[in-house]
């Protein structure tokens, strides 16, 4: 069993900046790639984006990317989401999510994933 929990979010003007993290505890992180994810009208979860078991490789959304940076840190067992730029669109609880998956391909469909966390939620003011 993984446990995940996230922390980091809170209130934040537009154009404003926030960073959340997801600790983990349980089996060995970096046996597990990584994925943020939000809800969104007519979705369960929304991908937002997601990173590889060694942090090599990293997946945005297209509405994040080159405002958002996923991040991990497998000495302490923790990844992170930095988001930059915020639209009051980006408002919503903000989930991590572990797969033991090897396909990349699959890491935008949050049903891939195997283990998530409580949510943190993010609110941006415009």
């Amino acid at each position: 069993q993984v446990q995940l929990v996230e922390s980091g979010g809170g209130l934040v003007q537009a154009g404003g900046s926030l960073r959340l993290s997801c600790a983990t505890s349980g089996r060995t992180f970096s046996s597990y790639a990584m994925g943020w994810f939000r809800p969104a009208p007519g979705k369960e979860r929304e991908f937002v984006a997601a990173i590889s078991r060694s942090g090599g490789y990293t997946y945005y959304s297209d509405s994040v990317k080159g405002r958002f940076t996923i991040s991990r840190d497998n000495a302490k067992n923790t990844v992170y989401l930095q988001m930059n730029s915020l639209k009051p669109e980006d408002t919503a609880v903000y989930y991590c999510a572990a797969t033991t998956s090897r396909y990349s391909g699959n890491y935008y469909r949050n049903s891939e994933y195997d283990y998530w966390g409580q949510g943190t939620q993010v609110t941006v003011s415009s």
